[in-house]
Parts: C-alpha cells; sequence; structure tokens
C-alpha cells in the first residue's frame, strides 16, 4: 500500500485504483436470453455485481455487499454468443463505502471486431466485518488524469445520493405528521 501524506497512525493506508481494477468476462449462451431472444438484463446486472463485489473486497481487504445501484444504463443489446467483458474499478472511497465503476462491452465470440460498450453502471458497496458491521475502507489514490475525474464525478453522484435521501425522509416525515400512513 502506499504512504497517505498526512496519515494517522491507525488509519488505513491508500490503495492505488489499480491494485483492485478487474475484468469479468463471460459468453452469453441461450440460458441467459430474455422472451425477445436477446440477453436479459438482469444476466448483465448480476455480471455487474460479480465483478463491482470483487473490487470492492480486493480493495477493503475483505467482505462489501452492495449498498446500492446507481445509473444502470443498458446501451445496446448483447446476444447470444456475445462475450461479455465488464470492466470495474474503484472511483472513490469514504469511511466504510466506496463507489465503484463499472463499464459492460461485448463482442461477438467468433470475430475480430473490437469489443463496443453495452452497459455502464456505478455501485456502493460497504465494507463490512464478521457481525455484518461497517468498517473502514482505505482511501482510494487515483493514478491517472481520468481517474482522478472519474473520482470527482462519483463526489458528485455521492452529494446527489444524500441530498436525495434526506429530501424522502423529510417527506415521509412531513406526511406521517399529517395523518398519512404510507407503509
Amino acid at each position: 500500500m502506499t504512504e497517505i501524506p498526512g496519515a494517522n497512525a491507525g488509519e488505513p493506508q491508500g490503495k492505488p485504483i489499480s491494485a483492485s481494477r478487474t475484468t469479468l468476462s463471460h459468453i452469453m449462451t441461450a440460458n441467459d436470453t430474455n422472451l425477445l431472444g436477446t440477453v436479459h438484463g438482469g444476466v448483465i446486472m448480476k455480471l455487474v455485481d460479480d465483478a463491482a463485489g470483487a473490487v470492492a473486497g480486493r480493495h477493503s481487504g475483505g467482505p462489501a455487499v452492495t449498498a446500492s445501484m446507481d445509473e444502470m444504463a443498458f446501451l445496446a443489446p448483447v446476444r447470444v454468443g456475445d462475450l461479455v467483458h465488464v470492466k470495474a474499478q474503484v472511483n472513490w472511497t469514504g469511511r466504510s463505502s466506496m463507489e465503484i465503476g463499472v463499464r459492460v462491452l461485448a463482442e461477438r465470440w467468433n470475430e475480430s471486431t473490437p469489443a463496443t460498450q453495452v452497459g455502464s453502471a456505478y455501485l456502493v458497496f460497504t465494507a463490512v466485518d464478521a457481525e455484518g458491521k461497517p468498517r473502514t475502507v482505505p482511501p482510494v489514490l487515483p493514478e491517472t488524469d481520468q481517474d482522478r475525474r472519474r473520482n470527482q464525478e462519483a463526489q458528485i453522484r455521492r452529494t446527489h445520493r444524500l441530498a436525495r435521501r434526506r429530501a424522502i425522509m423529510a417527506l415521509r416525515e412531513e406526511r406521517a405528521a399529517q395523518g398519512f400512513d404510507d407503509d
């Protein structure tokens, strides 16, 4: 791990993004299809969650659980016979949470054409201890200009997630005070 300038004793040392970046590849089969004959979005989402979970576990040095999935975008259909590559990396870390960015690419298994991006997502994972309680994660150390941009964008998404949560909780409290039973 890399030493963080000014880090206090007992705080985890930072880890570079490249230390946990991963790619998961899978050939899509007829078992993966929906009623339209293309690969089911849930199959892609499972691959996305699997790859992001591996990155979160690698970065945090132990178990991590999915807290949320943001902005899952399906950009193009995936077909039987496509070789799907799910590329994931840590974009941002908090005290116990991490945002993992994921790109999904597909290429025909029997052609030498370049893979094209067919999806993307952002997931938030929380590192947990043996009792399932949140535990501290090492800070992420962006290594490139692209990593730094992704880190800044992740901070914007976090601000929006927290603001949305506060607004929803305030609305629920207001409705409860007015006597509405929304359960």
